[in-house]
């Protein structure tokens, strides 16, 4: 839970951006080699898609991808929700 009275909308996404950089998920990519290039979707997030001449070019790009994907979507959120808000971990 995150309550941090006082605080502003960007401290408290730098430190839960600190705090999350520690914790590890695991996404599903999913690949293929069509023609000359492969390309790839990472199954759980809509929208993280990329395309390479290689297939180890193609898992950087999704991992990298990725990786923007989720702290643009955690800034949003964070600005969003204003002040007083209260972060919960949720796990599937």
């Amino acid at each position: 839970m995150w309550i941090i009275p006082g605080a502003s909308a960007k401290e408290i996404c730098i430190k839960f951006l600190s705090y999350n950089k520690f914790m590890k998920n695991n996404y599903t990519a999913v690949i293929k080699q069509d023609g000359d290039w492969w390309i790839g979707w990472i199954e759980e997030i809509p929208g993280v898609n990329c395309q390479e001449a290689t297939r180890e070019e193609l898992l950087e790009s999704l991992e990298i991808t990725l990786r923007e994907a989720l702290d643009f979507n955690r800034q949003d959120v964070v600005s969003l929700a204003g002040m007083d808000y209260e972060e919960e971990l949720v796990a599937v």
